[in-house]
């Protein structure tokens, strides 16, 4: 096993027994779990929890160029624990039990290119603070002030990027005040989401420099136990629509599958919905790294009056990192006009 392998391998060293995808549905003895009724607290929460297993900050975007030609944006930071450890003991050095991962890409039509960087923490190599706001991995950043004014910048072999996000609407909390249930058994999250962003900045590809203007969705979650046993994987969507709604909807696999969704009013009101009110039918399947993908959906919410079909920009956009997954901008029509991200695990990994 070479050193990235085993590094990866650290993140989540467990049996190989069904227990969710990538390990997600293990037990976490002695880490924190969500509970219901907990109110998030900003702009601490925008910070680490090193006292829960895993975590992210997670951004995507819908970019398009000076032609009219479409892109989408992809930056990632996770964080993983070896052990429990609370915010105010944390060790430094290689004492450190947090790990961190990093994942980058740019899509194009007709290109979807990737990076991936792996880091120890506690040696400054990765890391992030709450106020002023920075998450990093070696040289790749998010920071600002505060989350309602960033700066984001990443490279990787063949692409790089450099945008500037500009919050145009509040943080939107998902489930019952940021309390997010994953699956009929009870599993949950902390999860909330800064789906206003306005975005411009440049993208550097094979081909050249090229200007972008869009619009930017960054959801943070964490957790110790997301997932249950049973849950193979997941397909979920944000979608922003042209008359200013967002919705956020996903569909958890298992033996049952468990749906949640967000309506998001233009104003930034959120609606929760529970397991069964977003639905999200595969329409058709593109072949892609070995496996069959479905890269179109139907997707409805029938409360809202939601109809539409979710077609990739770029059916190919495979994750190619230590856990593969499919992640991509898709176009919305139907009842509902716009655009957003697509987001697969758990097809054949």
């Amino acid at each position: 096993m070479n050193a990235k392998a085993l590094l990866f391998a650290l993140f989540l060293p467990l049996p190989a027994v069904a227990q969710g995808f990538a390990g997600l549905g293990a037990e976490a003895d002695g880490f924190a779990y969500p509970q219901p009724g907990v109110a998030l607290t900003f702009p601490q929460d925008h910070g680490a929890h090193p006292d829960y297993r895993i975590e992210w900050w997670y951004l995507t975007a819908n970019m398009t160029g000076p032609d009219g030609t479409s892109y989408g944006l992809q930056w990632t930071l996770f964080r993983s624990a070896l052990a429990p450890e609370p915010a105010e003991d944390q060790r430094e050095g290689w004492q450190s039990p947090q790990l961190w991962m990093g994942h980058a890409a740019v899509t194009t039509p007709s290109a979807h290119y990737v990076a991936e960087r792996l880091a120890r923490g506690g040696i400054g190599q990765a890391g992030v603070t709450a106020a002023p706001f920075e998450a990093w991995i070696d040289d790749w950043q998010m920071a600002g002030p505060g989350l309602d004014d960033l700066q984001l910048t990443a490279s990787g072999h063949d692409f790089a990027y450099d945008v500037r996000l500009t919050a145009q609407g509040p943080l939107v909390e998902h489930g019952q005040g940021g309390y997010s249930v994953k699956s009929g058994a009870g599993q949950a999250s902390y999860y909330y989401s800064q789906p206003f962003y306005a975005l411009t900045g440049e993208l550097t590809l094979p081909e050249g420099r090229v200007p972008v203007t869009g619009t930017a969705w960054l959801d943070r979650e964490w957790s110790s136990q997301p997932l249950a046993a049973d849950q193979s994987g997941w397909d979920w969507f944000s979608l922003s629509f042209k008359d200013g709604a967002r919705l956020m909807g996903f569909v958890l696999r298992g033996a049952q599958d468990f749906t949640a969704a967000t309506w998001i009013a233009p104003d930034g009101t959120p609606t929760a919905f529970k397991d069964g009110a977003f639905q999200a039918t595969a329409l058709k399947l593109h072949r892609v790294a070995g496996r069959e993908l479905p890269v179109s959906w139907n997707i409805t919410l029938p409360e809202k009056g939601v109809a539409v079909t979710v077609q990739a920009l770029n059916p190919k956009a495979w994750m190619e990192v230590s856990v593969p997954y499919w992640e991509g901008p898709v176009t919305v029509s139907g009842s509902h006009e716009g655009v957003g991200y697509l987001e697969m695990t758990g097809y054949g990994n």
